[in-house]
């Protein structure tokens, strides 16, 4: 998983700013989930070069440059409910919150450190053979990425659309991994170790 990892931080750190948004709450999405990632990626291997120069100069703000970048596209909200699956339950908002910033500056630290080694990728959108039946529905935009060693593989974003009318990406696969159901199960051995308190669970989180 090492080499994918390494690949695919650098189809994740980038800002979404550049999507349209639709404010009005019964407007049309401003774009389709498709173009909205393939909008993200594009802009993303730009936003790059701008990036990585901070990591040997000001590591700080490059982290935090990291972690706004992946905020603008993750609903970390989002991803920390599926994370916690059926913990998530019985945790409060506050719980979750905290589980939610918790996973961002963790998921912020793995990508940051990855992407100071990235080589470059290309990639590109597979079509959907057939058209959801609710374009507005969330669904999976499935890519191809080319590494810099010029192996292959697949990527596939889970979008939905947010509260404001805007794509966001709540759970990748990758080569078929789920990822949220990989940190799930990381979550689930935690809390057996920590008696099922989710607070120790979220004070001692870091990904793996």
């Amino acid at each position: 998983m090492t080499r994918v990892f390494r690949c695919l931080v650098a189809l994740m750190l980038a800002s979404c700013a550049w999507l349209p948004v639709a404010h009005a709450a019964d407007a049309a999405p401003a774009m389709s989930a498709e173009a909205a990632v393939d909008t993200y990626i594009t802009k993303l291997l730009a936003q790059m070069e701008a990036i990585k120069p901070l990591y040997p100069s000001d590591r700080a703000a490059y982290f935090v440059a990291v972690e706004e970048a992946l905020t603008a596209f993750v609903d970390f909200r989002e991803v920390a409910r599926g994370v916690m699956a059926k913990y998530g339950e019985t945790a409060t908002p506050e719980q979750l919150q905290r589980f939610a910033d918790v996973v961002r500056a963790s998921l912020g630290d793995f990508f940051g450190s990855a992407l100071a080694s990235y080589g470059g990728a290309a990639f590109e959108i597979v079509p959907m053979t057939t058209p959801p039946s609710d374009p507005e529905n969330a669904t999976n935009v499935r890519m191809t990425v080319k590494a810099d060693d010029g192996s292959r593989f697949e990527i596939q974003y889970t979008m939905f659309l947010n509260a404001e009318r805007v794509w966001k990406l709540k759970n990748l696969y990758i080569e078929g991994v789920n990822l949220r159901r990989q940190y799930y199960s990381q979550f689930d051995s935690m809390m057996m170790s920590n008696g099922n308190d989710i607070d120790k669970v979220i004070d001692t989180w870091s990904v793996r």
